[in-house]
């Protein structure tokens, strides 16, 4: 099949194509993400287990948190640019394997100085999985319809906070004691199994690129191979300069990037590693209602990222998508510092923090993509996830810092939001409006029966119009 018969192709028959590839891959994607979140962030409910048999402080369980970021920032570029060499199945596959020893293996510690060790190859097992998947779904999805199906897999984060969260107490409740085996040992064996078993499941059912997808027709090909050649087309038109790490890193476009995910990695620090311990200091001490009052945040999460994700695509708006809900997350975390001692309030806020958090977390992951490209992508995306990570990394220490400073978590909150604000800032003023402006494909050609266009159907065009580039001016 040529690949100009994908012009042939109604916007109904494309939408559904594009859902065939979403239901073939996006399941297993966040299948895998989610357990990824569950056995980095479960230490926020082991600690209470690791507080009482090992003795461990906040101070221990921030820098823990922060050596799985120093792992991770280490070997997430090279994870990645292996990947774009070995192709996505078998990076996906190490990854999950080497997490899953890692994580049972933290059953062993003992003290600190094992707790960051453990902690640390964790970090290094993971990296490159997030910006993996990333870039695996730029190689199936034009940047056109990228932040739904990106939304879609972010979905993972919210679920294993909501899921994993309950689950987690659920585990060390009733498993603490077993076999002599403590609470948190039991949490660690368990939950290091599951990727193990998702490793042989992704081996026998990933293909790298659409071209070697068996379940694919030719015809199904050829319309994703057009779309991603237009895209590229559209992307080379507005960065021509773009070619490997040494070119990425002298374009600023890359950096500012990097500093907006300095935010948003301290708002997943907030979210994801802070929420149980802010539960915790309410005055809620029961690990399992710990685990079910932690859950009740990412539930809300997971509804408002869909409708922020579904309505940036419908606009191909992302600065703002990206902004606003970052604002709503540093207004709710100054007013967090001042009511901690109100359980039920606090989880309100939380549930707040959260909605804000996975909502912008979406949309700005979506950014990086639509205009870095092909050459530029594994190591762009990887790079601005790095950078993210240096402060995921840096926020938890200092978090616990000031805490031993004031004695006092609210300081350390407050000092977070300013880090958002920053973000925000970053965003708006270092990302123009008109580099992220992204051309229809066809668009006043390709009207279904209805007379919905393919912007109005989820598939927000593809990247030419009428057989030219459409330019920021022509588009707004």
């Amino acid at each position: 099949m040529a690949i100009n018969s994908a012009t042939e192709v109604s916007p109904a028959e494309k939408k559904r194509i594009y859902r065939k590839v979403a239901l073939r891959l996006m399941p297993l994607l966040v299948i895998c993400y989610f357990i990824s979140f569950i056995d980095r962030t479960n230490i926020g409910i082991a600690q209470i287990g690791l507080e009482r048999d090992l003795g461990f402080s906040e101070a221990v369980y921030a820098l823990g948190v922060s050596c799985f970021f120093i792992g991770f920032i280490i070997f997430e570029i090279p994870s990645n640019a292996l990947m774009s060499r070995i192709g996505a199945r078998k990076t996906i596959v190490r990854i999950m394997m080497l997490w899953g020893l890692v994580t049972i293996a933290t059953m062993f510690i003992t003290g600190p100085v094992t707790f960051y060790i453990a902690r640390f190859f964790l970090g290094v097992a993971e990296a490159g999985f997030f910006p993996g998947c990333l870039l695996f779904l730029s190689y199936w999805f034009p940047s056109s319809r990228r932040t739904g199906v990106t939304a879609i897999f972010f979905m993972a984060i919210p679920i294993s906070g909501a899921v994993g969260s309950a689950m987690s107490g659920w585990i060390m409740s009733a498993f603490g004691g077993v076999a002599g085996l403590a609470d948190w040992q039991w949490l660690f064996i368990i939950e290091g199994i599951p990727p193990l078993i998702l490793a042989g499941i992704a081996w026998l059912s990933l293909c790298d690129r659409p071209s070697q997808a068996v379940w694919l027709s030719d015809v199904e090909k050829a319309v994703i191979e057009r779309d991603l050649a237009d895209d590229s087309a559209t992307k080379g038109a507005r960065s021509e300069s773009h070619g490997g790490l040494r070119v990425a890193l002298r374009d600023p476009r890359v950096w500012i990037l990097g500093l907006g995910a300095c935010a948003a990695y301290t708002f997943a620090n907030a979210v994801s590693f802070w929420t149980p311990r802010i539960i915790h200091r309410s005055g809620i001490d029961d690990p399992l209602s710990l685990g079910l009052l932690s859950a009740i945040p990412p539930i809300g999460g997971i509804i408002v990222m869909l409708l922020v994700g579904g309505h940036s695509d419908r606009t191909r708006e992302r600065r703002w998508h990206t902004a606003v809900p970052w604002l709503t997350g540093v207004a709710t975390m100054f007013i967090l510092a001042f009511t901690l001692d109100t359980p039920p309030l606090v989880v309100v806020l939380l549930t707040v923090m959260a909605c804000a958090h996975y909502s912008g977390l979406t949309v700005f992951y979506s950014i990086p993509s639509i205009y870095l490209s092909p050459r530029t992508a594994a190591t762009g995306i990887a790079f601005v996830t790095a950078a993210g990570s240096v402060m995921a990394a840096v926020a938890p220490a200092m978090l616990a810092a000031i805490q031993v400073i004031t004695g006092d978590i609210s300081v350390g909150l407050m000092a977070s939001g300013l880090i958002i604000l920053c973000g925000v800032f970053v965003v708006l003023i270092g990302i123009p409006a008109r580099s992220l402006r992204e051309a229809d494909t066809r668009l006043c050609t390709e009207l279904n029966a209805d007379g919905e266009s393919p912007v109005d159907q989820g598939g927000r065009g593809d990247g030419v119009a009428s057989g030219r580039v459409v330019s920021g001016d022509e588009e707004r």
